[in-house]
């Protein structure tokens, strides 16, 4: 059907062409098209509704907000709104567990953020090296992508000064793939120049649901911090509870340098990211990076009302703990069900992975699933993973829904990939 859509949008539209329908309203972890038709969402807007669709609480914020006529737009100057996302950050999660960062409202996106920490660890160390790691993912611009994996996407736009190691268990689980790294940065002639910072998702989402170790994460922060390397941990998408906790590092107890939040900080899917910094390497002059939209009071708004409703105690984590019990047992048992078409699952909090030998595979059972009323994304190099993230406040009852859906597409897409190899699911 040549609509609107096909005669004028840019052929880079990408996930309207897996989710083929027009949407007309979405409410908690359903959206519904223009027909009425009603589908789950284990999507989630690609990470940035963890609270799923018109959270009614952070919805009602943000109405109040607009109705007393409240400020915008203000670039950077302060603003009331702004002031109390500070305060209420700090309170509930910064103090609580530790951490004493400078804040710093970047561009509005992810990869806004990214440039800017890279740009920040450059100036604070005189050095322009970057470590990123296989199968990473961190961005379409400029110096994000050049710290991107995926060849696909890093085309030709990429920039220099980076430098690609393995990530945990890229040469197999044997493979110490930090003494490699390390034996780099010890070697004079390894050709390998200090790095101004290593960057890394202790879980790699759009890489294929990857969860690096707890001993891999605390020997790459001894060694960073060894070589005087600032670490920067992206946040974007496992952040903001997606994983378990508010932060994802926070399972290997460690404390990054920089740390990169955007996607759902806003909690409402308005566009927001945020730099936390150590204190020590705030080298900023005043206005040496800036950005029209880094002072949007409108996601100031509903972020403090996300963090109120869900981060004043650890309510938030229990519950996350309870549906990831829940969703990775209902995986564990497809896989083992189908364990001719499925290599492994694997995943962290509500951010799970299923991955099938073959990508036509995941692609057929993810077409199939939205046929039957499910929204469920492929990742990995090869699109050959199925990440599924429902919504952190989602019930029982609605996440068991979701997963039949699953189910069902599973049975009838079984008969496709009849001459898969043989192997037991991970």
């Amino acid at each position: 059907m040549n609509t609107i859509f096909e005669r004028l949008e840019s052929e880079v539209r990408s996930y309207c062409r897996r989710f083929p329908r027009v949407f007309a309203r979405a409410q908690g972890c359903y959206l519904f098209d223009e027909a009425g038709q009603r589908y789950t969402d284990f999507f989630c807007a690609a990470g940035a509704l963890n609270y799923g669709h018109n959270e009614p609480e952070l919805k009602q914020a943000l109405l109040d907000y607009l109705d007393g006529d409240g400020v915008v737009s203000a670039l950077d100057c302060h603003t009331g709104a702004k002031r109390d996302f500070i305060d209420l950050f700090e309170k509930l999660i910064l103090e609580p567990r530790g951490l004493h960062y400078k804040l710093q409202f970047t561009g509005p996106t992810g990869t806004s953020v990214v440039e800017s920490a890279v740009k920040l660890a450059r100036k604070a160390t005189d050095r322009a090296n970057v470590v990123a790691f296989t199968n990473g993912f961190h961005g379409m611009s400029g110096v994000s992508l050049s710290l991107t994996g995926n060849r696909y996407h890093r085309q030709r736009t990429m920039a220099g000064n980076v430098t690609r190691l393995p990530y945990d268990q890229y040469l197999g689980p044997q493979v110490d793939t930090l003494a490699y790294f390390r034996k780099l940065l010890e070697d004079e002639s390894s050709g390998l120049d200090l790095p101004a910072a290593v960057i890394v998702e202790t879980v790699q989402a759009e890489g294929g649901i990857r969860v690096a170790s707890v001993p891999w994460l605390q020997k790459l922060r001894a060694l960073t911090a060894e070589f005087g390397i600032l670490l920067i941990v992206d946040e974007i998408q496992a952040g903001c509870g997606r994983a378990g906790r508010f932060f994802s590092f926070e399972r290997a107890g460690i404390r990054p340098d920089v740390v990169c939040l955007s996607k759902s900080l806003s909690g409402f899917g308005i566009p927001f990211s945020l730099l936390l910094l150590d204190p020590r390497i705030d080298a900023w002059n005043p206005g040496e990076d800036s950005g029209t939209f880094r002072g949007n009071n409108l996601a100031f708004v509903t972020a403090s009302a996300a963090l109120k409703k869900y981060w004043r105690d650890g309510s938030m984590e229990r519950r996350i703990a309870q549906l990831e019990e829940t969703l990775a047992e209902h995986l564990r048992g497809f896989a083992i069900a189908h364990r001719r078409r499925v290599r492994d699952v694997r995943g962290a909090g509500l951010l799970q992975g299923m991955e099938f030998f073959s990508p036509q595979d995941a692609a057929l059972v993810a077409s199939d699933c939205f046929e039957r009323g499910l929204i469920v994304e492929t990742c990995g190099p090869r699109d050959e993973v199925l990440k599924i993230m429902p919504p952190l406040n989602i019930t029982q009852h609605e996440l068991e829904h979701g997963l039949a859906i699953l189910e069902d597409a599973l049975h009838a897409t079984g008969a496709v990939l009849e001459d898969a190899p043989q192997a037991v699911a991970g």
